[in-house]
């Protein structure tokens, strides 16, 4: 595979003639690269009037290569062709080399110009390009590249402080300025280009073989006097080195080349918006810098953001009333290393009632605002603290936090969310404070942590209870000036506080039809029906202790009494026939009765949590850790009004409510999933290890799923 190499432009704030004047002091040889030996001259041309000289070096070089490798190849030296052509009429230098040593083994080629720059002519800029073709050596390839590439990589360093130190040199020697190449007398009629500024030259693609024997004179001054022919790109494309320190931080001058190299690319083939260098740059990140994978993720982005017009979202779409009202997140202040800080109190929103009035793509739409808010605010930021910042801190407050927000579309939807930022928004989290984490986090951990990068998840700095104000909490990261009021702090965040979304604003069915909701109900939820006297059961087989039965549903019509049941042996399978009491198929969904009437409660089964009542229009969520293996039955029954204590007349309440019941029918929308014991008790292993006082609490939370059977339930 062949490695290639793009600098960004670099920009000395000194006259041409005095950088060349610098350059020169480099040969025969220069101390400050001990690997450079000795040069020598093979071929020199000066051309009548002084303005070309093209000067041809042949460079032995000491790699720092392990000897073995050295003997195994049979050279102590590698030895460079290197070829400078200065113009002085048109102020450039153009710098090509290539490797002599195992020239039919391994290919390099080098290129590097210094130009005059173009708003400044008192300055100079430089680049250079390289490419890197490993064909064999001895099966040592990849060592050698590695061995290739750290040894460039160290020189690119210093080739500016090379110059600045002869520049210094210059300086004390009393030298300061040098003119410029006037044409002699005679020349002077035919020459009128003596002070012209010049463009920065573009990067020159290296051909893979360059020509080695010597050029004649005349082919020479043809070859150093004509420009080079401009590629893709102008002077204002190009990323300055100063630049890329102070709006993007400190890059190794690989990470600086792909960022070039990969930038360069989207201008010469992509048709749309180019994204701005802090986003390329992200996306670099989260591939490790691997050119070919960063492309193709970026590529998928900038599709997505033009078919969704993400660009525009921020002046073209107002977030609907009950995001407002109820979304508990915003942004407040920034963190100490100047991060935006964004607050998310979810705890205390209502996830399920957020999708069920809204439906899942107005609740994305409204994250990818908050993230194109989160990017506007990091340049702010940028330009307010002079350092490069890229990402944003967002701290969670759990508190609050039950199996509601299990709710298992409202968990899809987070799911999807996360899916679609980390496609789209790579590397723009810089931490995660997960606050307050109460029980019940383990179980939302398990479903969203498969989806979240290994690189974000590195990121997240988990505190259950109050360990977030101890040693190691809030105020590391976090001044104490700006902790908000709700966590103890004094400062007033304004934040909305969430709470229940009205179920008036939910949406109806009709609505709902074409919204993704509609999908998960018919893929993921079951619909029953439930009459008096018969029952609705599902049956849940256990094979190891510790499982955990989490359920989710919810009561669209009647009230009903929600039971479970564990027995050691199978119940009988429901008989099919449409006389059978055990079967009943109604259009608004099944019925299935599994205890045989002739079973015993406490003999042949029993019941492991209280009957909950559940009345019409409630969310019910709950989950049970089981005790022992065997089958666990999930029961709806039909819910009987009582009479009232005193008197055989019905209550007026259980007169109004049999009104609104058409018959003695009940129906439920329910899902039911089982956790196995090792994936419910290593998600919190796996949370032990973070940086917090979680594991304090995972161990007790795994204690106490093994020592007894516990269900939560919120509606």
């Amino acid at each position: 595979m062949v490695q290639k190499y793009q600098s960004p432009v670099r920009v000395y704030k000194h006259p041409f003639e005095l950088i060349m004047a610098a350059y020169e002091r480099r040969f025969p040889t220069c101390p400050l690269i001990p690997m450079f030996v000795a040069s020598d001259t093979v071929n020199e041309y000066k051309s009548e009037d002084g303005a070309i000289h093209v000067i041809e070096r042949r460079c032995k070089l000491d790699i720092d290569a392990p000897r073995l490798l050295k003997k195994i190849a049979g050279v102590d030296y590698v030895y460079f062709v290197q070829k400078n052509s200065l113009n002085r009429r048109e102020r450039t230098l153009h710098i090509e080399a290539y490797n002599e040593t195992f020239s039919n083994r391994v290919i390099i080629n080098e290129h590097c110009c210094y130009t005059v720059h173009p708003d400044n002519e008192d300055w100079t800029c430089f680049e250079q390009s390289a490419s890197l073709d490993i064909k064999s050596f001895f099966g040592f390839e990849s060592t050698v590249e590695k061995i290739a590439m750290k040894q460039y990589t160290s020189n690119i360093k210093k080739g500016k402080e090379i110059i600045e130190y002869y520049l210094k040199q210059l300086e004390e020697e009393g030298i300061t300025f040098v003119p410029r190449w006037t044409p002699p007398v005679a020349c002077k009629s035919e020459s009128s280009t003596s002070h012209t500024r010049r463009p920065v030259s573009p990067a020159i693609n290296i051909p893979d073989s360059a020509t080695k024997e010597g050029l004649n004179n005349k082919e020479i001054l043809n070859t150093s006097s004509s420009p080079s022919e401009p590629t893709a790109g102008t002077p204002d494309d190009k990323l300055d080195a100063d630049y890329i320190k102070r709006y993007l931080g400190d890059l190794t001058p690989m990470q600086e080349s792909c960022l070039i190299r990969l930038r360069q690319w989207l201008q010469e083939t992509h048709k749309g918006k180019i994204p701005k260098d802090e986003h390329i740059l992200r996306f670099l990140r989260a591939r490790d810098f691997n050119i070919d994978k960063a492309r193709e993720i970026l590529c998928q982005s900038l599709t997505w953001r033009k078919q969704h017009q993400v660009d525009y979202i921020l002046d073209t779409w107002n977030p609907p009333q009950v995001l407002q009202d109820y979304y508990a997140g915003g942004w407040h202040h920034h963190d100490k290393d100047g991060r935006p800080l964004y607050v998310l109190r979810l705890g205390q929103m209502d996830t399920k009632g957020l999708v069920r009035a809204l439906g899942e793509e107005a609740l994305l739409r409204y994250v990818l605002s908050i993230n194109e808010e989160g990017l506007r605010r990091c340049e702010e930021n940028t330009k307010v603290f002079g350092r490069p910042i890229s990402s944003w801190t967002c701290l969670v407050d759990l508190e609050g936090l039950n199996m509601r927000h299990l709710w298992r579309p409202g968990v899809k939807a987070l799911l999807r969310i996360i899916e679609v930022v980390e496609a789209n928004y790579p590397e723009t989290l810089g931490r995660l404070l997960i606050l307050r984490a109460p029980r019940v986090f383990p179980v939302l951990w398990t479903l969203v942590s498969p989806f979240i990068d290994d690189n974000t998840r590195k990121k997240f700095l988990i505190y259950a209870g109050n360990d977030y104000q101890g040693p190691g909490g809030l105020l590391d990261y976090i001044d104490k000036e700006i902790i908000p009021d709700f966590l103890g702090g004094e400062c007033m965040c304004e934040v909305p506080e969430g709470g229940l979304v009205p179920k008036s604003l939910y949406r109806t069915a009709e609505e709902l039809e074409n919204e993704d909701i509609k999908l998960w109900t018919e893929t993921i939820y079951q619909s029953a029906s439930v009459f008096k006297g018969a029952p609705h059961e599902v049956l849940i087989q256990i094979v190891d202790a510790s499982s955990v039965i989490t359920w989710d549903f919810d009561v669209c019509k009647g009230d009903i009494v929600f039971n479970i049941f564990h027995s050691k042996r199978a119940p009988q399978p429901p008989k099919k026939d449409s006389l059978g009491a055990h079967s009943i198929t109604s259009p608004g969904g099944n019925n299935v009765q599994l205890i045989d009437k002739v079973w015993q409660l406490g003999r042949d089964y029993s019941m492991v949590e209280s009957p909950l009542i559940c009345k019409e229009g409630e969310s019910v969520q709950g989950s049970h850790v089981t005790r022992w293996p065997g089958f666990y039955i999930l029961q709806w029954k039909f819910h009987s009004m009582p009479a009232c204590a005193t008197t055989n007349l019905p209550r007026v309440d259980d007169v109004l409510a049999s009104l609104q019941v058409s018959s003695h029918k009940c129906k439920v929308m329910y899902y039911t999933e089982v956790i196995g014991s090792e994936d419910f008790r290593g998600s919190m292993t796996s949370l032990e290890s973070s940086h917090s006082g979680f594991s304090q609490l995972s161990a007790a939370t795994t204690s106490s799923s093994q020592s007894h059977s516990s269900s939560m339930i919120s509606r």
